[in-house]
């Protein structure tokens, strides 16, 4: 995810200092540490690439507000919600089917703790919005449209946010 894209949400004031953002497939941490640069929010990554999520650990040694930031190793879908997670990222993470396994763990984590958890999708595909749209707990909320910061028109650059129901 650029920057710039990072930078849209942020102006978008759909995420907020005392926010606490999860990112799936954080790769080597760049949106984790970028968002709580900007922001202050506290960020947890995960990634399944061992060669990744090892860069993502040493970017946050290397990053002077590291103890705002977590990074674990494993499966996104096996990832157990807190009940203090407010925000998901998620940059055309997987397939369809391991996007149902994550979203039974939001919608678990929303149904133990109900509570305003906002999912950032970035460059979905439009079964993934197919999908989003059908579940009940969620309401599309917002688009952010990042076309142009790309020469190629492509109409998956942009920000599909959606929400819970409180």
């Amino acid at each position: 995810t650029s920057y710039a894209v990072l930078d849209r949400i942020i102006e978008s004031g759909y995420l907020e200092k005392e926010d606490i953002v999860l990112d799936y497939g954080c790769g080597m941490g760049r949106v984790p540490i970028y968002l709580n640069h900007c922001l202050g929010c506290k960020t947890i990554g995960i990634e399944l690439v061992e060669e990744f999520y090892i860069k993502a650990c040493q970017n946050k040694i290397n990053y002077a507000q590291g103890n705002q930031v977590s990074f674990f190793h494993g499966k996104a879908e096996q990832c157990v919600l807190s009940p203090d997670i407010s925000a998901c990222f998620f940059f055309n993470p997987f397939d369809l089917g391991i996007l149902r396994g994550v979203m039974g763990n939001i919608l678990d984590s929303y149904h133990r703790t109900p509570r305003r958890i906002r999912l950032f999708y970035y460059y979905a595909q439009d079964e993934y919005i197919g999908f989003l749209s059908g579940i009940p707990e969620l309401i599309f909320l917002d688009e952010v449209d990042c076309m142009d910061l790309f020469p190629q028109m492509d109409s998956r650059n942009r920000v599909m946010i959606f929400e819970t129901v409180v």
